[in-house]
């Protein structure tokens, strides 16, 4: 197209949404050239859309016209992933900057993409919530940017990433269909798309709105700098202060180099002869910081600390603060820029790293210094660049640049961990994955932008190389049984599947391979826990296998496990040393690849996260013989797409996980539980969603209805004498003064609202949650529904629920768990459609867990939006509808 054209074009664009809003003079585009990388671009123009249509319209132009597209928050991305490299048109979300809904009972909000992070987070407090992202850009960085790059910031040790509070996104794809997937129903029946959104750096479509989830804003802070010798020492006391159970809200560490800078540029009184500082921030209940500061300060003396120095007020506090948040201005101070380097490693591998990156950052005759996040890893040195201008001295910075990247993967870390990796890493994407996983990627792209419109050229290799990569690999095609499967094969009888257990991933993909090949179905079988509902297959892979610990690395705060192995057997093999993976299933025989596949979510997921924010990485088996390493064992990592987390809930039809690595955390040093006897349904409503509004380290907000059918399995501390029964039931963990402030304040409420109280340390909420659950006999119809949180009272209103019903309702994450004991079949369906219709109407979904045999049922009831982009997905990787059939709605 000819410059002429694209002035065409852009002047018909100008004359629909007026001219204010189209940007074409040169002047002005040279703004829109850059963002806060080196890369440099030419865009043909500029436009503000205002609202969803709008951006509908654009998009709808450009493909028509094939005008490249390239979504844009405030251009404060550090890796060129706004930049317009190939031209097209920048599209500005600047003015789609409005907050829609903040949810006050569920935690959550709903805001346009064009929100500025701070704003946000700011408006939020005002209602005792807040945000936890918090990037160092975040007082101009919008809601769109950073799930983009999926963001972090200091906060991410206790916190966690952007993704892990993005719980859905509407999106306008290259063709000018918006589509929601995830949303404020957690655990929708789908296809975890949103984990592919975040962290997609527009390449995929551009994010109009979130629905995010909020916490609680901490009533208290409490802060302090500690000195070293060397970072060696302050790297172990950071091993130190989490071996003691303790989780800081942040644990930043500043080297000599960056101390004498900023020294001599602020003066904040730092500690000049000092080798390593560390910056250590605590929240919690005001009962709470003191002792936990207490407690740091003695680990810190025990790691031979040089000094410590606590801030005694919010004047101190933001001393130190300002301190950290000097670097960048400080380096500035010294050359005309500087170039950011992000990666990521193991924390306990920080300081043989730093010195490597050193010695590679001094060999190439540049100067620098260190800041980085020490709780998760994340390594930024700043090289100094005396003359930007200069090309050859830009790319020879991007050259060290590289090699400190490839120290980091080399430690098992990412090349990226929040900056994204635009057009500056995308040439380094092949130092962290192979051809076979770099050609998943490009799956995904091809299936949710066809046409390479959205913000082309970044985040992937080139099309060309990685798959010339992959056929160097000589990757095998389905369609041919080897002699081993053959056998097995013809000497079954037709009507008893053929068993295979395979002992390695490749094995795996092998067997998968020639089994679909040859047109066989294939079902997975980890404990046998959830497969009641599945019609019978050809053939059954076990994992029995593809069990047993790989890697347990407790200063890392991370395990990778086979699939096949039990939930008891991974958490026996990490509880000597104070850590846990904080899942719970309700049978003992369930599998760490089974409760992933499914999304099983216990109500401890309010207090840590759910499964999916617990996964790090994983190795999957591909139907069509591939075997792909996702992901990095690291919480901050934005490298390419996050592949493992399609996995979690895609019942086994998108690959066989052969392992996982899960974050872990410490043991709570404190657990108990208050079990409340409401007079009424609506008075235990009210008040649990008042509780689960001011919770701050609640594991579970739960009510119970025990209904009269006669086997309530649950070990409950009180008498069911009176049938049915409401029961609240709420469960604290963690420090014991957090776990004693919380109780005292849920007791409060619960006796003004004339709730008697009784407080146990066993069973959680979790336990109960689990024994409802197991207690399902093989005829029972078991349901889950989902709703937003704050709709629980109006389901349970229209759910009308019949007298032999019981149910255990998830406060907090807006789930209803619904035993019916041995329906006749006809009734299971009707039951199950009153349920469904009750959730349809308040926008969520109701899924049939298990049934009596011979009922004819959907099993799940709903159509996601992206349902093609779901079964495109599953084509691609060679599953033919063979792997899992009836296993999920694909």
């Amino acid at each position: 197209m000819t410059t002429a054209d694209t002035q065409a074009l852009l002047a018909d664009l100008s004359a629909r949404l007026g001219p204010d809003r189209v940007i074409v003079d040169p002047a002005q585009l040279i703004t829109y050239e850059v963002d806060g990388s080196f890369d440099r671009g030419h865009p043909d123009g500029v436009v503000f859309p205002r609202s969803v249509d709008e951006v509908v319209q654009l998009v709808r132009w450009a493909a028509r016209h094939r005008v490249p597209l390239i979504a844009r928050g405030s251009g404060t991305g550090l890796a060129g992933g706004a930049v317009p490299e190939h031209g097209g048109v920048v599209v500005q979300l600047g003015l789609m900057n409005h907050v829609l809904d903040i949810d006050l009972t569920g935690r959550s909000a709903v805001v346009e993409a064009g929100v500025v992070n701070l704003i946000f987070d700011t408006r939020v407090r005002q209602d005792g919530l807040f945000f936890p992202p918090d990037p160092s850009s975040q007082r101009t960085a919008t809601i769109g940017g950073n799930i983009g790059t999926n963001a972090g910031g200091p906060h991410c040790f206790k916190y966690g990433v952007t993704s892990n509070y993005v719980t859905g996104v509407e999106v306008v794809l290259s063709d000018g269909r918006i589509i929601h997937v995830g949303g404020r129903a957690l655990d929708i029946p789908a296809y975890d798309l949103t984990a592919l959104f975040v962290g997609s750096e527009g390449t995929l479509g551009i994010i109009t709105r979130a629905d995010l989830r909020l916490l609680r804003d901490p009533p208290a802070v409490r802060t302090l700098l500690a000195a070293f010798d060397s970072v060696e020492q302050a790297g172990k006391a950071v091993s130190a202060i989490i071996a003691r159970g303790l989780v800081p809200a942040t644990m930043e560490m500043m080297d000599s180099s960056i101390v004498r800078i900023v020294e001599e540029y602020a003066h904040p009184g730092l500690p000049l002869d000092a080798g390593a500082v560390l910056i250590i921030e605590v929240d919690g209940y005001p009962e709470s910081v003191g002792p936990q500061i207490a407690e740091i300060e003695a680990t810190l003396r025990d790691c031979d600390v040089r000094e410590v120095r606590v801030a005694q007020s919010a004047a101190e506090r933001d001393r130190i603060w300002f301190a950290r948040k000097s670097a960048a201005g400080a380096m500035a101070r010294l050359a005309p820029a500087y170039y950011l380097v992000d990666g990521t490693v193991p924390r306990s591998k920080l300081a043989e790293t730093l010195a490597a990156v050193n010695r590679i950052i001094e060999a190439d005759g540049f100067r620098t210094g260190h800041v980085f996040h020490a709780g998760d890893g994340n390594l930024h040195p700043l090289i100094l660049i005396e003359n930007p201008s200069d090309r050859a001295l830009i790319a020879q910075v991007l050259e060290t640049g590289r090699k400190v990247l490839e120290v980091c993967v080399a430690a098992g870390g990412s090349i990226t961990g929040e900056h994204g990796v635009g057009i500056e890493k995308r040439a380094f994407m092949p130092l962290m994955y192979g051809a076979t996983e770099l050609s998943l990627m490009w799956d995904v792209k091809d299936i949710f932008d066809p046409t390479g419109m959205m913000n082309p050229g970044k985040v992937l290799p080139p099309r060309d190389e990685v798959m010339a990569g992959l056929h160097n690999a000589q990757r095998r095609q389905p369609g041919r049984v080897s002699p081993a499967a053959t056998g097995s094969l013809s000497e079954s009888a037709p009507s008893a599947p053929v068993l295979i257990a395979p002992g390695s991933a490749e094995e795996a993909a092998e067997r998968l391979c020639d089994l679909i090949g040859a047109g066989q179905s294939v079902r997975i079988r980890g404990g046998g826990t959830k497969s009641a509902l599945l019609p019978p297959a050809d053939a059954v892979v076990s994992t029995a296998h593809l069990s047993g610990i790989r890697v347990l690395a407790p200063d890392d705060l991370y395990i990778t496990v086979g699939a096949g192995t039990c939930l008891e057997e991974l958490q026996k093999a990490v509880h000597p040393y104070g850590m846990w993976a904080p899942i719970a299933s309700p049978w003992s025989t369930a599998t760490i690849g089974g409760t992933i596949a499914a999304n099983l979510n216990a109500p401890l997921r309010m207090r840590y996260g759910s499964l999916r924010d617990l996964i790090l990485a994983a190795t999957v088996a591909l139907p069509d013989g591939r075997v792909a390493r996702i992901g990095r064992p690291v919480v901050k990592n934005v490298a390419g797409y996050d592949l493992p987390k399609v996995h979690v809930g895609a019942h086994g039809t998108l690959g066989l996980l052969c392992d996982i690595t899960i974050k872990l955390t410490p043991l709570p040093r404190t657990r108990a539980t208050l079990i409340a006897a409401p007079r009424r349904i609506a008075q235990a409503l009210e008040t649990g969603a008042k509780l689960a509004q001011q919770s701050l380290v609640a594991s579970a907000v739960l009510l119970l209805e025990v209904a009269d059918d006669g086997r309530w399995a649950a070990p409950l501390p009180v008498s069911l004498d009176r049938r049915p029964m409401t029961l609240l039931v709420y469960t604290a963990e963690g420090l014991a003064e957090d776990v004693a402030a919380e109780l005292a304040a849920v007791r409060a409420v619960l006796r003004n609202a004339g709730i008697p109280a009784l407080q146990i340390e066993a069973p959680s909420g979790s336990d109960l949650w689990g024994a409802f659950l197991s207690a399902a006999q093989p005829d029972d119809l078991m349901v889950r529904i989902g709703v937003a949180p704050r709709d629980i009272g109006a389901l349970l209103q229209r759910a009308g629920f019949g007298g032999q019903e019981s149910y255990v309702a998830d406060v907090a994450a807006g789930q209803v768990y619904v035993r019916a004991p041995a329906p006749h079949p006809d009734d299971a369906g009707r039951i199950l459609e009153r349920l469904r219709t009750a959730a349809r109407t308040l926008g969520g979904y109701a899924v049939a867990l298990a049934a009596p045999a011979r009922a004819r049922i959907d099993r799940w009831g709903f159509a996601p939006d992206a349902l093609d982009k779901m079964q495109a997905l599953r084509q691609r990787w060679g599953a033919e509808g063979l792997l899992n059939p009836g296993a999920f709605l694909v």
